[in-house]
């Protein structure tokens, strides 16, 4: 069995004005753990992670794997929707991940990942985790169970990880949503192509935080705390347990989901 993981991390968007602070550490976090577990580990950061690249990447590890080994996407960045081309969407739109050049070469939607992930061969096992956004409003809190954002002089706002579309559509494809976007309640980036750990729902924003005086996503940083504490017979099912016990909180009002078949929830947490 080997084990592959992509690690990308997204903090600059050129010409968006909606740069991001956390998600380089995320990207470097989760690649020194997949170090760690015996994965061979490949990071795209910032600048290289444009669109092409990214497709490139994951075409790569789909094409490499064979049967028993594993793959792990895990993408921090910003999250946003661009409007439905095949119908397949009850709300009109296509949910999608912004590579660094997303403004100049736009996004990479579900409908696109849902077709490379598709191509990997029987018994590999593909997961995504994704600390990103997409829009929505937030309504459900839990008691404060996370540390504190950083303080004084040196303290950053924190941030959500959704790009608005109209920072890299036109304004003809921005007006095809019509005046009021509908709550998502579609499909998630990936699709059951994998297993997808997220770090909130559909109609939520995952945020861009700051813990201990560093850069986080407060996803991000819950999913590894929690990682760390889960006995090796654990399934990404207690995974998710584990961190729905933390997330959603006041300070950051995001629900992590888990979507996939009920056998791939069954896996054993990166093996």
């Amino acid at each position: 069995m080997t084990k592959y993981a992509l690690c990308i991390g997204i903090n600059n968007y050129p010409g968006t004005e909606s740069d991001l602070a956390g998600c380089v550490n995320d990207a470097d976090d989760w690649g020194a753990e997949f170090t760690r577990r015996g994965f061979s580990v490949q990071r795209l950061i910032d600048r290289k992670a444009t669109g092409r690249a990214m497709r490139s990447a994951m075409r790569t590890l789909v094409a490499g794997a064979g049967a028993g080994d594993l793959i792990v996407v895990q993408y921090s960045g910003h999250g946003s929707f661009v409007p439905d081309e095949n119908g397949d969407e009850p709300d009109g739109a296509d949910e999608c991940l912004c590579p660094y050049d997303v403004r100049a070469k736009g996004p990479i939607t579900d409908d696109e990942l849902f077709d490379l992930y598709s191509t990997r061969k029987t018994g590999v096992k593909l997961v995504m985790i994704s600390d990103s956004c997409n829009s929505g409003t937030v309504s459900r809190f839990a008691p404060i169970t996370t540390p504190p954002a950083a303080q004084g002089i040196n303290a950053r706002h924190t941030s959500v990880r959704f790009l608005p579309p109209a920072a890299f559509l036109t304004k003809h494809e921005t007006g095809r949503f019509g005046i009021r976007r509908g709550v998502r309640r579609s499909s998630p980036p990936g699709r059951n192509a994998g297993l997808l750990l997220s770090g909130c729902q559909e109609t939520e924003f995952s945020y861009d935080a700051w813990f201990r005086g560093r850069p986080n996503g407060a996803f991000t940083f819950v999913a590894l705390r929690t990682l760390a504490k889960l006995p090796q017979s654990a399934t990404y099912a207690d995974w998710y347990e584990a961190i729905r016990e933390v997330l959603p909180s006041r300070q950051y009002p995001q629900t992590p989901n888990l979507y996939g078949s009920k056998s791939m929830k069954k896996w054993k947490v990166l093996a």
